[in-house]
């Protein structure tokens, strides 16, 4: 059964665009199907990671949610770009970045119910084994859709107090929506921390597994969003512990 892993945090500045496309694309690199959805609607951003300019994405998500296109028609494969040898094997559907469309967003909204649909039709039409939601942060109807919907909700957060607290507040509104599975990304951690430590009084406070933790890596930084680091840097421990995370999502249950 396809399954659908929705990337998700609190507060912005996470990473967690960056996160969702290294994820996404390290599960393809080991033959999976895998589309992504940005349903950051007012603030894309992924398709830069994947390389894919906005004029080379003429049709978008909101072409889908205006009516104006099938959802399928606006998923542009990325797998090349990506780093991937295999075509077909990955997948981005984009929300668009022109001033008009994000205003009309930001106005007007859509029809939440339309993303269900759209989801379902995406993974049926294209033969996804994993359909990955980049979600916009905090908290909203989009949000509540995107984890009532999903088989895993990864939640990312940093060492931060501010974090934490909206973790919270995420993790007591996912168990409220009977959320099947779900998992804690730390990101950006000071190597200065004893990770063993950060993992065991996260996992207590919150209860939840923590997948991966993620060091504040210069490399990343310097990559400024222009790529996938894990297809670049396969041998750095950020690439490796994507790896670990894979394997939580690709483990039953």
């Amino acid at each position: 059964m396809p399954k659908v892993v929705s990337i998700h945090s609190y507060r912005g500045g996470t990473g967690k665009s960056n996160f969702t496309a290294n994820l996404a694309t390290t599960l393809a690199m080991q033959g999976h199907r895998v589309g992504v959805v940005d349903t950051d609607v007012p603030s894309p951003g992924i398709h830069n990671i994947f390389s894919l300019e906005p004029e080379q994405a003429p049709v978008t998500l909101n072409s889908y949610l205006w009516g104006e296109a099938a959802i399928e028609e606006a998923a542009y494969d990325v797998g090349r770009t990506a780093g991937i040898a295999e075509a077909d094997r990955l997948f981005l559907v984009p929300s668009s970045v022109k001033a008009d469309d994000i205003a009309r967003v930001l106005k007007d909204g859509y029809d939440v119910k339309l993303l269900n649909d759209g989801f379902r039709k995406l993974v049926k039409a294209l033969e996804l084994d994993y359909l990955f939601i980049d979600t916009h942060p905090g908290l909203s109807k989009e949000t509540f859709l995107s984890i009532a919907i999903s088989h895993v909700l990864i939640l990312i957060l940093r060492p931060d107090k501010q974090d934490y607290q909206g973790t919270a507040v995420t993790i007591d509104i996912a168990r409220q929506l009977n959320v099947r599975k779900m998992l804690l990304a730390i990101n950006k951690a000071y190597s200065s921390l004893n990770f063993d430590v950060l993992r065991q009084k996260v996992e207590e406070t919150y209860g939840a597994p923590v997948a991966g933790i993620f060091p504040l890596s210069e490399e990343v930084v310097q990559l400024a969003s222009e790529g996938v680091f894990c297809t670049k840097f396969p041998d750095h421990p950020v690439s490796q512990e994507f790896s670990k995370v894979a394997a939580h999502i690709t483990a039953e249950g």
